[in-house]
């Protein structure tokens, strides 16, 4: 997440618009209430992105139809499905993660968090949150209004440029394991879903924010501050693919192509880049404020949160 003071100088009354989309519909929601082991990995120098999931670019959307399913009254940042599907997303500024409900509504499932961003939600209904202010990552059993804490990460976030708490969180399923990136001194970790095992893959990026797993196992992890997203092999290899300004949240498609969410004033947009070609390609930028949460669900639509906008935006393949 880009840093909280600086982006300040935004205002919410720049129009939500949407490149490449063809209509747009919204609706105010109603609410309802251990042992460390590590290994230090160097970065190599920048490089172009490879193949690492099999691309079928004949069938990659070219065009998209967006659809504003929250907007209005909440500062939805990072997004995550759970388990039956539904659509959860935190909000840093009011210390809540909330359900999006098929009606439009919003349901709170945990308040009183200080500065919720990613989320990752287990099989067994327990979510995993990242907590900035306090550099921790919690699990919320299901059922429970009050979560516990996994593990207070090494870092000390502070109100220095580029030193902000830990923020994206991605699973590795080809591992079962958490990858958590520490925001302040600019580590990625492999941590256990119950927090007590913590391994070290890199260091030395320079805000390392959200992250995500291909099916080969290789974590990709946006640098905000370093204008890159880092590679990090399963064989502990690092690499930079560079071209961005402030890269903040990374997630994969269907086609094997990878998105981007950039925070940089200039650019403010969503980006595909093609793992074949590495040709980056702006999906949608005009109009954005703070673009934040993304994900994807089954049917390849992509959800992109913007926390000063207060929207969250569905773009459906055309």
């Amino acid at each position: 997440m880009f840093t909280k003071h600086a982006s300040a100088v935004c205002t919410s009354s720049i129009l939500f618009c949407l490149v490449l989309l063809t209509s747009c519909t919204k609706s105010p929601p109603a609410i309802t209430t251990a042992p460390t082991s590590t290994r230090t990995v160097a970065i190599s120098p920048t490089v172009p992105p490879t193949p690492t999931v099999s691309a079928t670019p004949a069938t990659t959307p070219t065009h998209y139809t967006a659809r504003v399913l929250l907007s209005g009254q909440l500062r939805p940042d990072d997004l995550a499905f759970d388990a039956q599907g539904h659509l959860l997303f935190s909000d840093f500024y009011h210390g809540t993660v909330s359900r999006l409900n098929a009606d439009g509504s919003v349901t709170v499932l945990v308040s009183g968090l200080a500065g919720p961003e990613g989320m990752v939600p287990l099989a067994d209904g327990t979510m995993i949150i990242a907590e900035q202010r306090t550099n921790r990552i919690l699990a919320l059993a299901p059922g429970e209004k009050s979560p516990t804490v996994l593990r207070t990460l090494p870092g000390m976030p502070s109100t220095a440029a580029c030193k902000d708490g830990v923020d994206g969180i991605a699973l590795d399923a080809t591992t079962n394991t958490l990858i958590v990136p520490d925001s302040p001194i600019g580590n990625v970790y492999r941590m256990s879903l119950d927090g007590t095992k913590l391994m070290l893959l890199a260091s030395g990026i320079v805000r390392p924010v959200g992250a995500a797993v291909d099916a080969q196992g290789t974590v990709y992890v946006a640098d905000e501050c370093g204008g890159a997203v880092v590679l990090i092999s399963p064989a502990g290899k690092a690499t930079r693919m560079g071209g961005f300004g402030m890269p903040d949240d990374v997630a994969f498609d269907h086609h094997g192509n990878l998105l981007v969410i950039d925070l940089q004033v200039s650019i403010h947009a969503l980006i595909r880049v093609s793992q074949s070609t590495g040709k980056h390609e702006t999906l949608a930028s005009a109009g954005f404020i703070e673009p934040q949460g993304l994900v994807l669900d089954s049917k390849d639509d992509i959800y992109v949160s913007d926390d000063y906008a207060n929207k969250i935006v569905e773009f459906i393949p055309a």
